[in-house]
């Protein structure tokens, strides 16, 4: 990842059993040292654009797509808002499928829960929308005493029918089978498309965001300071008596 370049060094006293002297120092990078987008950069929706990741697309091939470079993957991660690429990163169809697999078992078939699917009226007017959780024999409306806990249904009046025989406006509706089952493996599916939808950074913007990046790795004058990219800690084996 290219965004470990991006980071200052720490200069430590070296714990080589090659070394020579307590003097002898190594580099290492400055994990802690991190970098957010600004807050006002990140409030600003038209600084950024809707990405839709493909199956199995790494950050890096999207960052080569969109900037030219994979090095700039870690633009894309921060950006996007992600801090744990191995849980917030979506996984490919396949691998999806052996972690469902591994985490359910036999049961990755099973249902986890109901949800509602979708019901409208003659004139195309949503009864009930698609996608509300309930319970495997939801009633619209509740039934004062349930004598079938078998079925599910929605009642309602649909103004734009017309009663056979009477030609009166108006007719009482029942729906049933309105609640459809959501195995575990449908769950874990589910979650996984929704985290394929990110928010990137327009490539306009990405120079500035480098520029502001840099800036912010940088350090200042200090007791420690070597340079503007590395610090040296103290040195406790001098500084203990």
């Amino acid at each position: 990842m290219g965004y470990f370049r991006e980071l200052p060094n720490l200069q430590y006293p070296s714990p080589l059993k090659t070394s020579n002297s307590t003097l002898e120092y190594i580099d290492a990078k400055n994990i802690f040292k991190r970098v957010k987008l600004r807050e006002d950069f990140q409030n600003t929706i038209t600084n950024f654009e809707k990405y839709q990741i493909t199956d199995g697309e790494r950050p890096d091939q999207v960052a080569k797509k969109l900037y030219g470079s994979e090095g700039l993957d870690w633009v894309i991660l921060i950006s996007a808002g992600i801090t744990n690429i191995r849980d917030q990163w979506p996984l490919s169809d396949k691998d999806i499928f052996y972690f469902a697999e591994n985490a359910y078992g036999s049961a990755m078939n099973e249902t986890r829960f109901y949800e509602t699917i979708e019901i409208k009226d003659s004139r195309g007017r949503t009864i009930l929308p698609k996608g509300q959780v309930v319970d495997q024999n939801f009633k619209s409306p509740r039934p004062k005493t349930d004598t079938d806990p078998t079925n599910s249904y929605v009642k309602f009046w649909d103004d734009g029918l017309v009663e056979t025989g009477t030609g009166r406006k108006g007719v009482l509706v029942t729906e049933f089978n309105v609640t459809v089952p959501i195995s575990n493996y449908q769950y874990e599916m589910r979650k996984n498309l929704d985290r394929r939808g990110i928010f990137v950074l327009k490539p306009f913007y990405l120079q500035q965001f480098l520029t502001d990046s840099r800036k912010l790795m940088k350090y200042s004058k200090s007791s420690q300071y070597v340079s503007n990219i590395v610090k040296k800690v103290d040195n406790i084996r001098i500084l203990s008596p």
